[in-house]
């Protein structure tokens, strides 16, 4: 069967088509075209194309007109985000960063993509660290934070793109040299962040202050999540860096594996 199979005749044919297309696009790892939507699930093209105007209409869906596919849309992220608030995500990721924040003495967070912002589902402070912005339930500007620069960089180019398709997606702070106010220079960033092997933001969100980040991924490799320490620029040499990104990389590993039931290798 090359589609998901029902079980039971569905009463809803409509309802239940509609499920099953975005079950498919979520288990894909990029866009797809209706065409082979409509082969894999062994529904007639012409449906396929309704339903999708129709999830597109009300941001289940996105079309990605240069490239004739179709992914998520928003509102698929923002309900998958509200999943990800009530389920153990934010259990599973407090102890790991309170053993963080434990072993390099540095305040640490977890965030997840909400639209182009990210929202902060824990905060752990190290002992005698000032107040940070990314407090519970904070939302900023995903392009500003290393955490959202570290989910951004996870995702493909193609829908990175669909969130940012003009100057105005972009809100940045004048006068900073990371700014980061147009799509190209995103680009850049997050290719640095992957070839370097971890995101960084440096006095972009609070000045005095860097951040390392590492993407949380779920099995499919899709990154659910951003987790990152912050600590003043000036308490920390750079030459540090790379040492604190591995304990964040590690902490971010062991969360992926908890999430989709696995235990982390020891």
């Amino acid at each position: 069967m090359k589609g998901s199979k029902v079980t039971v005749p569905a009463k809803v044919p409509a309802a239940d088509h509609t499920l099953r297309i975005l079950k498919l696009l979520a288990a894909s790892r990029g866009p797809l075209p209706a065409s082979m939507i409509a082969t894999q699930l062994e529904l007639p093209r012409s449906s396929v194309y309704h339903l999708l105007e129709a999830l597109q209409q009300h941001g289940f869906v996105m079309h990605l007109a240069e490239e004739r596919r179709y992914g998520l849309g928003l509102a698929a992220v923002e309900l998958s985000s509200a999943y990800a608030r009530q389920d153990p995500l934010a259990r599973l990721g407090k102890p790991l960063l309170a053993a963080l924040v434990d072993r390099i003495r540095v305040s640490a967070h977890l965030a997840l993509l909400h639209g182009s912002d990210v929202l902060y589902i824990v905060e752990e402070r190290a002992p005698g660290s000032p107040a940070l912005v990314t407090g519970v339930d904070v939302r900023l500007p995903a392009h500003l934070t290393a955490s959202g620069r570290a989910i951004l960089s996870a995702m493909p180019r193609a829908q990175v793109r669909a969130l940012y398709p003009g100057a105005d997606a972009f809100v940045h702070r004048d006068g900073h040299s990371d700014a980061i106010d147009r799509y190209s220079r995103l680009r850049t960033v997050l290719d640095e962040a992957l070839v370097r092997g971890y995101s960084i933001e440096r006095g972009a969100i609070t000045p005095g202050f860097s951040s390392i980040a590492q993407p949380v991924l779920d099995h499919r490799g899709w990154p659910v999540a951003g987790l990152a320490i912050t600590f003043p620029t000036d308490s920390m040499p750079e030459e540090r860096w790379p040492q604190l990104a591995t304990a964040v990389g590690e902490a971010a590993q062991t969360l992926s594996t908890r999430i989709h039931g696995r235990r982390a290798e020891a």
